[in-house]
C-alpha cells in the first residue's frame, strides 16, 4: 500500500517543510519535511525537489515498514494514519506500542485509543504532538470514501 493524499497531507502539515537543517526539539538535525539521518548537517541547504525527493524515499521506507508489521487488513486511511505515526515517531516504536498489539489482534477500537498516548518528547507533553495524535486518530477512524 501507499500512503493516500489524506495522509501525505497530514505528514507535511505536521513536519512542515525546512529547507535549511535544523535540530529539532530532542536535538536531532532534521531537513526537508521531517527528514533525519546520518546525511543531515548542520548548514546544510536543499531544494524543494531535494524535499520531494527525501519525502518519497522516507515514505516508502515507513510504508514497507507499517506493511511488514502489521498482520492485519487496513484500509487507505488507517494505513496512512499508521505511517504518519510511525514517520513521527520511528519504527521501533510502533513494533513495540499497544497500538500494535492491539491492532493485530483485531482490536481496531482499542488501537485507534492508543494514539493520544504518544504525545510527549523529551518526556514532555507537546501540544503539536497531541494535536498530530488526534488527527492520526481521527484519519484511522475515518471511513473511506468509495
Amino acid at each position: 500500500m501507499q500512503t493516500n493524499a489524506a495522509g501525505l497531507a497530514l505528514i507535511k502539515k505536521f513536519e512542515g517543510l525546512r529547507l535549511i537543517a535544523y535540530q529539532d526539539m530532542v536535538n536531532v538535525w532534521t531537513i526537508g519535511y521531517g527528514h533525519t539521518g546520518s546525511d543531515v548537517k548542520p548548514g546544510q541547504v536543499i531544494t524543494q525537489a531535494q524535499a520531494d525527493q527525501l519525502l518519497a524515499g522516507d515514505l516508502a521506507r515507513f510504508e514497507a515498514g507499517v506493511g511488514r508489521l502489521v498482520k492485519v487488513s487496513l484500509n487507505a486511511n488507517q494505513f496512512a494514519a499508521l505511517v504518519s505515526f510511525s514517520y513521527n515517531l520511528g519504527l521501533a516504536n510502533l513494533q513495540s506500542s499497544t497500538l500494535l498489539k492491539l491492532l493485530n489482534q483485531r482490536d481496531y477500537a482499542g488501537a485507534a485509543g492508543q494514539f493520544p498516548r504518544w504525545d510527549r518528547a523529551g518526556g514532555q507533553e507537546v501540544p503539536g504532538l497531541q494535536r498530530r495524535r488526534q488527527a492520526e486518530q481521527a484519519l484511522f477512524q475515518a471511513p473511506v470514501a468509495s
